[in-house]
């Protein structure tokens, strides 16, 4: 879907994934953080952004909140003034700039609240993930050509300092477009991208708000298949984007424990091996996304053979999301195919067959929590299709 930043049901106690617990709280104490941004000091001082040692990542993604998907927030992009577009830029372009910062800001003060992090932590959850475009830092937008909302950043300091202050581990993701688009693959879009990544890892190291961000993910959901896009991508892309949030890293003096992990699709995506030209791997990680909605992995959703609630469980039970490691299964969600999600009277209405997509829930994290956990997609929805469908609505 998208590139982003990273931070269950029937589990009591949490887990915790960059061990928030254990950081000392000296190195901001006194600080006007809105006025002055905090410098890293002596190593001891700093966060310590280690993966679990032994409980797994449980979380969700805050989708359309920085990078807004209208086909799931049908009546909130409605409110905005956007309907019948189909991206920010096409809003931002038909509502002009002003406009558009003003019902953006709304969005993005009401889209995610602190209610919904504590929602989030009553849950058992203990990570987010947040899908962000790289307009985020605006002096990379091409002002002539490109047109995009103003004045996110706030809002996402905001969000990540109430995570931090609840104990979630968060991730961000970045956005390059809502998917790269076969214009991404070239040296200016790349070092567009290198210098997003650059500035996002300072604020990450340097504002007391980003305290519990432990990774930081180059990009999202790339061109799939071996062509010279993909090649490029992990040729090029992958191990300069590396170097780079590295780089930003020594610049600062961060010592290796409190580097942020760099994460990478992994090789089931389908643009080939994301190691392959990586020549450190330290603090590597790797997202999976399953939508099983959209596999066909086993005939799960072959006719005649496919497309029943038992194909669905066995996939599931019998899923091996194994390979690049650590790997974190970043999107799934309860979907099934568009055939059968409100037609099959298998499983629709989903409120007639909750039992059974409980089970499938289950399966799933099963089979994830293999790897290092899951972030399910997404933690809320507001009229898929003209319906409230929770089969993609955690909350």
């Amino acid at each position: 879907m998208w590139s982003s930043v990273i931070f269950a049901v029937g589990y009591a106690t949490l887990s915790y994934a960059w061990l928030p617990i254990a950081r000392d709280e000296s190195v901001f104490r006194d600080r006007d953080l809105p006025q002055a941004p905090l410098q890293p000091q002596d190593d001891e001082n700093a966060t310590i952004r280690w993966l679990p040692s032994s409980g797994k990542i449980r979380g969700v993604n805050l989708g359309s909140q920085f990078v807004i998907e209208p086909w799931m927030a049908n009546d909130e992009w409605n409110k905005m003034g956007c309907g019948g577009q189909e991206s920010e830029f096409d809003c931002v372009s038909k509502l002009g700039q002003a406009r558009a910062d003003s019902v953006w800001a709304t969005h993005w003060a009401t889209w995610t609240t602190k209610d919904d992090i504590t929602k989030m932590q009553s849950y058992g959850l203990n990570a987010i993930r947040i899908p962000v475009g790289y307009w985020l830092r605006e002096d990379l937008v091409y002002s002539d050509s490109e047109h995009f909302p103003k004045g996110g950043l706030a809002y996402l300091e905001k969000i990540c300092g109430w995570a931090s202050d609840a104990g979630e581990s968060t991730m961000l993701t970045e956005y390059l477009q809502v998917a790269p688009s076969p214009g991404f693959y070239v040296d200016y879009q790349y070092e567009r991208a290198y210098k997003f990544l650059e500035w996002m890892t300072h604020i990450i190291h340097t504002s007391r708000s980003y305290r519990n961000v432990g990774m930081l993910e180059v990009v999202n959901e790339p061109q799939q298949g071996g062509n010279s896009n993909t090649d490029s991508m992990r040729r090029t892309y992958y191990p300069t984007a590396w170097k780079r949030i590295r780089a930003a890293e020594d610049a600062l003096k961060i010592s290796q424990n409190n580097r942020l992990h760099i994460q990478m699709m992994n090789t089931k995506w389908g643009s080939g091996d994301p190691h392959q030209y990586l020549t450190d791997d330290y603090f590597a990680a790797y997202d999976d996304h399953r939508y099983l909605k959209w596999s066909n992995d086993d005939g799960i959703n072959s006719p005649g053979t496919g497309q029943t609630p038992a194909a669905y469980l066995r996939e599931s039970c019998h899923d091996d999301r194994g390979g690049n490691w650590p790997t974190i299964v970043g999107e799934f969600s309860l979907s099934v195919a568009d055939n059968l999600e409100w037609s099959n009277p298998a499983f629709a209405p989903p409120d007639a067959h909750v039992d059974w997509y409980k089970k499938w829930f289950a399966a799933q994290i099963k089979a994830y929590e293999k790897q290092d956990g899951w972030i399910f997609w997404s933690w809320k929805a507001n009229w898929i299709g003209g319906r409230n469908d929770w089969r993609w609505s955690y909350e």
